[in-house]
């Protein structure tokens, strides 16, 4: 990739995954229940290799190309946000113990995580421990020669449905970051519980309950008292990637407005002959295409391997611009469009519930701009 502009590889690679998901996924997500996992979904991704994609090199310990995470997800939100969605939380679940799992972890998940016959999920908020990750307080109590889990964690992806859970627990009280422990839980443990939250966006998010769920030395991911470092290595992988899911939402919303201001006739002639209009289809174009190149420049840098605090950096204006952008472009779409985009069903509906959220989840426009900040003045 040159510095603007993708390889003929990339663009032949991003043609596939937006023929998959307009010839093979649409109908899939169509009998999807909103707000649930859909496994149907899951299971065709991975029988046409993007879930593989996601992990080239998990079993060799070589990192997820974010180049290729971040071309997969803008692709998939251009046809279906659910199944942008359900890749990236099937990636953001599973990329922790495949990373730093065992031979046996990995030996039983990665084959069943790839082929999208398991559900997994990244298990680190909680109700008191949002933007303050460090403040968890999910207690893994010492038995014998492993610990017992007991608290609660909030919105989290896949849940209550997921086959195997990314749990992260205190097993250092008082620690903040230092505490912090890093466990594959299966789904069907004892002593798990959870419910489905119901939200605007129609994401498959829930609560966990924890009392007494039983882990030991061979479900721990890394060391003991370093799992958060396995959570903020998998958010700099991921931040850019949501930055490109947001891209893909505000380019669908651009076409939208573009095909019905062209063809909508207004004043004796159509709408995007008005300046007012084209002016604000100008704007929204050029936001767009300053986040993707964002986007493209953190995914860039994770692959060639910069600086860590690079890496953080990059990843954090990524994925700020990216999801500030796509909020005016989806609002501004909707305006343009007028009152038939807020009936339910319409693409523009979907959108103006579905974009709110990423400007939230894996770290709020706030954190990135303190992270930024920090960055700037150390």
């Amino acid at each position: 990739m040159t510095a603007f502009a993708l390889t003929e590889g990339q663009q032949q690679f991003v043609a596939h995954v937006r023929a998959v998901a307009v010839d093979e996924l649409r109908p899939v997500v169509d009998a999807g229940e909103e707000g649930h996992v859909n496994r149907e979904l899951l299971k065709a991704m991975g029988t046409h290799g993007l879930l593989a994609r996601l992990f080239p090199g998990a079993s060799t310990g070589r990192p997820a190309a974010a180049m290729d995470l971040c071309l997969m997800r803008e692709a998939l939100a251009t046809v279906s946000t659910e199944a942008e969605t359900a890749l990236a939380l099937q990636g953001l679940g599973s990329y922790p113990f495949l990373l730093s799992g065992n031979d046996a972890v990995i030996g039983t998940w990665r084959p069943a995580v790839v082929s999208g016959d398991a559900v997994a999920a990244f298990a680190l908020s909680e109700p008191d421990a949002g933007s303050d990750a460090a403040a968890l307080q999910l207690e893994a109590r010492p038995d014998g020669d492993g610990w017992l889990l007991h608290g609660e964690k909030m919105w989290i992806s896949n849940a209550p449905e997921a086959d195997i859970y990314v749990v992260f627990a205190r097993t250092t009280p008082d620690a903040r970051a230092r505490g912090v422990t890093a466990f594959a839980v299966a789904g069907d443990a004892a002593g798990l519980g959870g419910e489905h939250l119901d939200l605007i966006s129609p994401h498959p998010i829930g609560r966990l309950t924890f009392e007494g769920v039983r882990v030991g030395p061979a479900d721990v991911l890394g060391e003991v008292d370093r799992g958060f470092t396995i959570a903020m290595r998998t958010l700099d992988l991921f931040r850019p990637s949501v930055g490109a899911f947001a891209i893909g939402m505000a380019q669908a919303a651009l076409d939208t407005a573009i095909a019905y201001t062209k063809q909508r006739k207004a004043f004796g002639g159509v709408l995007s002959d008005q300046q007012a209009v084209s002016h604000k289809l100008a704007d929204m174009a050029t936001r767009i295409e300053a986040s993707r190149l964002l986007v493209y420049s953190a995914a860039g840098a994770y692959d060639a391997g910069a600086d860590p605090a690079e890496i953080t950096r990059r990843s954090a204006m990524a994925k700020l611009d990216a999801t500030e952008t796509a909020q005016f472009v989806v609002d501004a779409a909707v305006q343009l469009v007028g009152a038939r985009a807020l009936q339910r069903g319409h693409p523009l509906e979907h959108l103006y519930r579905e974009v709110r959220a990423p400007r939230i989840y894996e770290g709020a426009s706030e954190i990135q701009r303190t992270i930024i900040g920090r960055s700037l003045t150390r």
